[in-house]
């Protein structure tokens, strides 16, 4: 049957087998039974236990984290799959993602950088006033492809609508400029528009086939579209590009669970985990 072992799972992050069959007793996750009665986790039970091991490394108490995944387990909407959240401990607590939002499952708090927000919005202004007399001061002296793409990279933080007008006046300028496809690419898609940024990202491949950066993010955009295979295929070529992306391989694996071919999970999740063994 399908499934990761209880020695898989030490293997690939690093919690010892006692640990392991501790929380599955505790009640944190309901691995099946398989021959001889021993556990087969799902992909779901490694995410879980994944953020587990974070937490502990953060010194948090196993019946907190117990109690702290529970809680994030009873909010999930119905069909919403964990393996769609990125979890990760910061300061001692559970912090999830989604892509969208940052929350505390405990307190339900909405998390994100106050110091960054509060920046962003008091440099908003000033960026676009700046932004605004570039445009004005432009038919004096016509500004190059890439003064127009330096102007998207300093207004990205604080007026990213501005940026990205700014990256597609450096495209028009010179349409084979690979970062104003990459970076435009990234904010289309922040606005929920994968297919747009998709066309961007596969015209940087295109002149920069190299581009680590592009593929990965190509992938992501793929995935979001429900097209998993050719996003596996991405992520792959995205770690042959950057042998030290982890992301890379973990969300190879998570996919290839999706279709059904745990061995290709397997093998991306062993890569993942040595990855970020050598990180450490």
């Amino acid at each position: 049957m399908p499934g990761y072992s209880t020695r898989d799972i030490s293997r690939l992050i690093g919690l010892p087998p006692a640990q392991v069959r501790s929380f599955v007793r505790s009640g944190l996750i309901f691995p099946e039974r398989g021959p001889g009665r021993r556990f087969r986790f799902s992909f779901e039970d490694l995410v879980f236990l994944k953020a587990a091991k974070e937490l502990l490394s953060a010194r948090v108490g196993p019946r907190r984290i117990r109690r702290a995944l529970a809680k994030l387990r009873q909010e999930l909407p119905p069909g919403r799959r964990l393996s769609g959240l990125q979890l990760t401990a910061e300061g001692g607590r559970l912090v999830v993602g989604d892509g969208q939002r940052r929350w505390n499952p405990e307190s339900g708090q909405i998390l994100f950088n106050f110091d960054v927000a509060e920046l962003a919005r008091r440099v908003a202004p000033l960026a676009r006033r700046a932004y605004r007399e570039a445009i004005s001061t432009s038919s004096e002296r016509t500004l190059s492809a890439e003064e127009w793409f330096a102007w998207g990279c300093e207004l990205e933080p604080a007026a990213p609508d501005e940026a990205r007008e700014a990256y597609q006046r450096a495209i028009t300028l010179d349409p084979d400029h690979a970062d104003a496809h990459v970076n435009l690419g990234r904010l289309l898609h922040e606005e929920g528009r994968p297919a747009d940024a998709e066309t961007h990202y596969r015209r940087a491949l295109k002149i920069r086939p190299e581009d680590a950066t592009a593929a990965f993010n190509l992938g992501v955009a793929l995935e979001d579209l429900k097209r998993s295979r050719e996003a596996i295929a991405f992520y792959e070529r995205a770690a042959e590009l950057d042998p030290a992306n982890a992301d890379a391989h973990f969300n190879a694996a998570n996919l290839s669970e999706k279709l059904g071919d745990p061995a290709s999970a397997l093998r991306h999740l062993k890569s993942y985990r040595r990855l970020i063994q050598e990180r450490s």
